[in-house]
């Protein structure tokens, strides 16, 4: 596997790598096989992923504003630099509660 949509031996702010779109949820995968998916995810205030469960655990940085995680029907606010996990099999969403940025890896 290779990482994939982002530049390499260059430092950079993980948040500028992807823009927020109006309106929209906007995704972009770094990397991706069948133990590993690395993406970035930008939410316009008010758009979200709704209630599913993942095969792997997924771990959720915020990169940039404040998004509503909600794991098994509780919600925790997450705020820039903090992060959280999401446990496989458990039903999560996820919401812009503002404009939201976020570093998503899950580990199957």
């Amino acid at each position: 596997m290779r990482m994939k949509n982002i530049s390499q031996a260059e430092v950079l702010v993980l948040k500028d790598q992807i823009a927020y779109q109006e309106g929209q949820v906007v995704s972009k995968t770094l990397a991706q096989n069948q133990a590993l998916s690395i993406t970035l995810f930008s939410f316009a205030k008010g758009e979200e992923i709704s209630t599913h469960a993942s095969g792997g655990d997924a771990f959720v940085t915020c990169l940039d504003g404040v998004g509503k995680i909600t794991i098994d029907g509780k919600d925790y606010l997450l705020k820039e630099g903090e992060s959280i996990v999401m446990p496989a099999g458990h039903p999560h969403a996820v919401y812009g509660q503002e404009a939201f940025k976020m570093l998503l890896v899950v580990v199957f």
